[in-house]
């Protein structure tokens, strides 16, 4: 049997994106595709019960007969870490926990994907990090990377190292055009001279990388205070806490960016209008802003989105909501799939876990 784990260098490198995209490529190779989650992170509350989102998402898109509890052994909650640093959970436990559910969800398949939890190290105070989980499962591991400058490569390096003999190479995703020749032509190569194999590298696609504003302002509760498009993408936040001139330079440097603070702080709002990568204005607190800041807002076709909660708190909101944008349907795995076609060694790439 074919056993993958996908893991990554940090969180939020699209991992699961890639981990569903490649259970749906084996599936229309003609493969008996398998999926895991073993540490649930990506945790929301439903019908009372915490939940990973990327299992329910895998067991939809795959067609699993399988129960959550099966497919997630441990839900790596705040309150789970709690008990196990008071020492209420036995790390064989639950690792026998998860190899015996792994067991019974590979029985007859082909294919096992297995999708790590938040980064590499997550799970340490189990026993259950990535790459222990490798071990465990008797799986390899494709190492999900960023890449954007070359002082990326030290965390990548030690990665690599962590996980030893269990590492069967490594796609880069999210990729800007801008480091992609850097990638190619210096990076690549210095990692294959390492004995590293890189499987590929898959560009930045904007639908993967955020959410539009009209989904931004639905999942926040926003109202939308402005009469103008919505459908730009959001890929990152910025908050307006200092002057209006320093906030015009910080704005200047942001691409794709939503601009979060206060209501009644005009200067920052016209200094996020006047900047071309802040795509809208998030304000906070409950204040309206002035006629006039609405007014040039419009003008400039920004949409100012208004909410009742402290700056803080939606900062927050919005990561979560686009960090589970990134891979929330059928739709964005599709997208994956495709990009994955285009840009790695599929076959290299499925048959990774193969036994020799």
């Amino acid at each position: 049997m074919n056993t993958l784990l996908i893991t990554a260098t940090e969180e939020s490198t699209g991992k699961t994106a890639i981990a569903l995209a490649l259970a749906t490529i084996a599936t229309d190779r003609g493969h008996s595709v398998g999926y895991m989650k073993p540490k649930g992170t990506r945790l929301q509350s439903n019908v009372g019960k915490t939940l990973d989102e990327d299992p329910m998402l895998a067991r939809e898109l795959l067609d699993l007969d399988a129960e959550m509890h099966e497919l997630e052994p441990v839900v790596y909650s705040p309150t789970f870490i709690d008990g196990a640093i008071r020492g209420q959970e036995d790390s064989d436990e639950l690792r026998q926990q998860v190899k015996t559910q792994f067991d019974a969800l590979a029985a007859d398949r082909d294919t096992m994907i297995v999708e790590g939890g938040g980064s590499l190290s997550t799970g340490g105070i189990v026993g259950l990090t990535d790459p222990e989980v490798a071990e465990l499962l008797d799986a390899k591991a494709i190492l999900v990377a960023d890449y954007t400058q070359p002082g990326d490569i030290d965390g990548l390096l030690g990665a690599i190292d962590r996980l030893g003999d269990r590492l069967a190479g490594i796609v880069f995703n999210r990729i800007s055009e801008s480091a992609f020749e850097e990638l190619d032509s210096d990076v690549i190569p210095f990692l294959e001279s390492r004995g590293a194999e890189v499987f590929g590298a898959v560009p930045q696609e904007q639908r993967l990388a955020g959410v539009t504003i009209e989904d931004l302002a639905a999942e926040l509760g926003a109202d939308i205070l402005t009469d103008t498009p919505t459908d730009d993408y959001v890929e990152r936040f910025l908050v307006g806490a200092m002057g209006g001139d320093e906030a015009l330079r910080y704005f200047r440097r942001a691409r794709n960016a939503a601009a979060i603070t206060g209501g009644d702080r005009s200067d920052i709002h016209t200094a996020a209008i006047e900047a071309s990568g802040v795509n809208c204005l998030i304000l906070t607190g409950g204040h309206r802003p002035s006629p006039a800041v609405l007014g040039r807002a419009e003008e400039a076709n920004t949409p100012i989105l208004q909410i009742n909660t402290d700056s803080l708190t939606a900062v927050e909101r919005a990561e979560s909501v686009v960090r589970s944008g990134r891979t929330r349907d059928a739709e964005t795995v599709d997208t994956m799939a495709d990009l994955l076609t285009e840009r790695v060694d599929l076959d290299a790439l499925v048959g990774a876990g193969s036994a020799d």
